[in-house]
């Protein structure tokens, strides 16, 4: 290496450097479909490194990513997310951050991943703190001007999104909630989803998966909301919420399947696939279903994973294998990659990365 090369850039090119997954023939496939991804922490690579923001919305310190990339990526677990894993079934590079400086530029070749840690559907989510969904659509539109009306209609296009818009109003004791009945609230945020779904379309796009909510009542971040003397059971309220999302965001697929000409998506039961590593751990191989592997009071649920946040104390665990949650809100590597590989094994997922 050159001496002359700043130690600062020299910095940025290790912690931007994306691992590149080689087909069994040895070289990148061909004939691949590009993929994009909106949302939030489940999907974000690290587009939260590079905005002005609070380290409530960044995981870009220790030990975030400790367990396969060995440095800070920004992604919130101990290693890769389910975006990742999907790219590695799909046999292409990992999907970059659209905000990381060096990316590769042919997006119409691997994709780019527009989510952000924190985000919500709603422009009120978190506002100012994270990249909402409506900014992610813009940023797309940016990108898409770069594809072939072929390689739009071929990609596959990823959305988790909805979590944050629920779990703000009860960390953030939002009054929002009280101005709005429960089922209005949620048609407001199932319709701005519906509005950026149907942009995307009319850009040529024509695949999409979408993940439904876990019980949100039930992540350790909100396990602690209800009183020990509870015996730390999970927040209805929330995980009510989350079950009128998910009836809502299964109508609007189902109605836009029948009204959209060649729209195609997969929705994918995140909500059971968690609750199941919740109830029945031992059986997808975990030790802990409950507590954080990272973090610090009960369930290890006040989000103080790394000491960079206001509360400074944490314990992290010695093998996050052995848990379900990587932190307050987010799950371990090993989680990710069993929900990722049981969509690959899917038939009616599997399908749409047919290319036409």
């Amino acid at each position: 290496m050159s001496n002359n090369l700043p130690y600062k850039l020299f910095i940025l090119i290790i912690m931007v450097s994306i691992p590149v997954v080689i087909s069994s023939s040895g070289g990148m496939r061909k004939d691949h479909n590009a993929l994009f991804f909106f949302g939030d922490s489940f999907f974000d690579p690290g587009n939260n490194n590079y905005i002005s923001t609070t380290t409530l919305d960044q995981a870009n310190f220790w030990p975030y990513g400790e367990t396969y990339f060995n440095f800070p990526t920004g992604r919130f677990s101990d290693g890769r997310l389910i975006s990742d894993f999907i790219a590695e079934h799909a046999q292409v590079a990992l999907i970059p951050p659209y905000l990381q400086p060096i990316r590769n530029e042919q997006i119409n070749y691997h994709g780019v991943n527009f989510a952000s840690a924190g985000a919500g559907v709603l422009s009120q989510t978190f506002q100012g703190m994270v990249i909402d969904l409506r900014t992610q659509l813009r940023n797309y539109k940016k990108e898409v001007a770069q594809l072939s009306q072929k390689t739009a209609r071929n990609a596959v296009y990823f959305f988790s999104i909805g979590t944050n818009d629920y779990i703000s109003q009860f960390l953030l004791n939002s009054t929002v909630f009280a101005s709005y009945p429960h089922s209005k609230y949620v048609d407001m945020v199932i319709g701005n989803l519906s509005i950026v779904v149907k942009e995307i379309y009319k850009k040529g796009g024509r695949k999409f998966v979408f993940l439904n909510l876990g019980e949100l009542g039930c992540l350790p971040g909100l396990r602690i909301l209800r009183p020990e003397r509870d015996g730390g059971g999970c927040l209805e309220e929330a995980s009510h919420f989350a079950e009128l999302h998910n009836k809502e965001l299964e109508k609007l697929v189902s109605r836009m399947e029948q009204n959209l000409d060649g729209f195609k998506y997969f929705l994918y039961d995140f909500k059971s696939n968690l609750a199941q590593r919740i109830t029945q751990t031992f059986k997808y191989g975990f030790k802990e279903g409950k507590r954080a592997c990272c973090g610090t009071g009960r369930f290890n649920g006040v989000f103080s994973c790394g000491g960079k946040r206001p509360v400074k104390d944490f314990e992290l665990c010695r093998n996050p294998n052995e848990f379900v949650f990587w932190d307050s809100y987010h799950l371990t590597e090993k989680a990710y990659k069993q929900m990722a590989d049981e969509m690959w094994s899917i038939a009616a997922f599997k399908n749409l990365f047919l290319c036409y």
